[in-house]
């Protein structure tokens, strides 16, 4: 058997771990589907295109690990290697999963134990953006530009081993760079973008040298080869791309709902003063006048009133003046 007929038989799923995965991604799905319509039964809000969203990367999980995977040994695995590290990831992300466990596990020792795992400090940093980038980047260098890749081929141990990593690697990623659920720090949108720009540099960088020269220790036709190396360009330059117009679909919400605070907030500024002005006029000064005759007896409850009627006023301005900020 030559090294790329090991490496076809690796890919089209003749090991344990490509039922295993297969069947968890539907499991997963079917998890979701049933968490959403529970949250829309007791008559929250859910939108139905996250479900679609979170049911077409569970199947493209599982069509990937299990199922044949067209095109040479090469170009399967680059097409396995699109799916599971890149574009399986960003649906599962844009479904929000966290934040419907989240929404949808009741106030207990679950619930505190996901938000205390969410805001932990290790998940700041294994979710901060550069750091996230350099293990899944990294990762793919180290798998195409070492002997990794030939030594895979002939393990399945290992084999399970990468492409759990790259599927792991590509959802933290992916995860670091939308930032849509709630976690302990978001990070900026310069930041996140800078890292998806530098990202999207070295991947790019990778699959042109691959195109030039296979992995080492590997022997692929030259059309296998260079078609491979094609649909890893191409492929992860659309799924980056889906990926900044996600970030720029969040800056626009961001600032609308940065100005709309503005615009509340000069609201009640206005109204206090308008409130202000009329409680000035004579009308105010005949009402207090009649407050104070009506409430005129002894010298103690009289003078009583007044301090009441202060901290009344007073109270009111506090209040609003603390709206108005």
């Amino acid at each position: 058997m030559t090294s790329a007929q090991a490496h076809l038989h690796a890919v089209t799923g003749h090991g344990l771990f490509e039922p295993v995965i297969a069947v968890a991604a539907l499991l997963a799905a079917g998890t979701y589907a049933r968490a959403a319509g529970r949250l829309r039964h007791r008559g929250d809000v859910w939108p139905r295109w996250r479900g679609v969203s979170f049911t077409a990367g569970s199947a493209a999980v599982a069509w990937a690990a299990a199922g044949p995977v067209p095109g040479g040994p090469f170009t399967a695995h680059m097409t396995q290697h699109l799916i599971l590290g890149m574009t399986a990831p960003l649906l599962l992300v844009l479904a929000r999963p966290l934040t419907l466990a989240l929404r949808i596990l009741s106030p207990g020792v679950a619930r505190r134990g996901l938000l205390a795992l969410a805001h932990s400090r290790p998940a700041d940093w294994l979710t901060f953006p550069p750091l996230a980038a350099l293990l899944d980047l990294g990762g793919l260098w180290l798998l195409y530009r070492t002997e990794l890749f030939s030594a895979m081929q002939h393990r399945p141990l290992l084999h399970a081993v990468v492409h759990a990593h790259v599927m792991a690697a590509g959802l933290l990623f992916t995860f670091a760079v939308c930032r849509l659920d709630p976690v302990r720090r978001r990070w900026g949108l310069l930041l996140r973008g800078t890292t998806l720009l530098a990202a999207g540099a070295a991947h790019a960088v990778l699959a042109k040298s691959l195109y030039g020269a296979p992995p080492p220790g590997t022997a692929f036709r030259a059309a296998d080869l260079h078609t491979g190396s094609q649909v890893m360009y191409y492929g992860g330059d659309l799924v980056e791309a889906a990926l900044a117009t996600v970030l720029a679909a969040s800056w626009y919400q961001f600032t609308g709902r940065v100005q709309m605070q503005r615009r509340r907030r000069a609201d009640a500024g206005r109204r206090p003063r308008a409130a202000t002005g009329a409680a000035a006029g004579p009308g105010t000064a005949v009402r207090a006048s009649d407050r104070h005759q009506g409430r005129a007896g002894t010298g103690r409850h009289a003078c009583g009133g007044r301090q009441a009627e202060g901290h009344d006023v007073r109270f009111r301005e506090r209040h609003e003046d603390g709206l108005s900020k």
